[in-house]
């Protein structure tokens, strides 16, 4: 398979992520963080390194707009519901040093 065509694959794959993610509004990041080690807000913040490292200006609340499909403020008003203890102790012993930095 030459360059092109993976890249072209790989950014299709992105684009079904980020509508799977769009349309699954009830799985919260910490639910992501704690199952996979990366969330929403995570993918924001690789878009926008990866547009950084090729010279484009992508903010991270751009990147975040994409990724949501909205204003992060809007999403997490009508989306994200308060963490239950059990998720926040699950979080806490996967990063028992605060939230990792990508």
């Amino acid at each position: 398979m030459d360059e092109a065509t993976r890249t072209e694959l790989e950014a299709a794959a992105f684009r079904t992520l980020v509508e799977h993610l769009r349309g699954r509004t009830d799985v919260q990041n910490i639910d992501l963080m704690n199952l996979a080690g990366f969330c929403r807000n995570c993918l924001s913040k690789w878009y926008a390194a990866a547009a950084e490292e090729r010279g484009e200006q992508v903010s991270y609340e751009d990147a975040r707009e994409l990724l949501y499909g909205m204003p992060y403020g809007e999403w997490k008003a009508r989306y994200q519901t308060e963490a239950t203890q059990e998720q926040m102790a699950a979080f806490q012993e996967q990063n028992p040093d605060g939230p990792h930095r990508h």
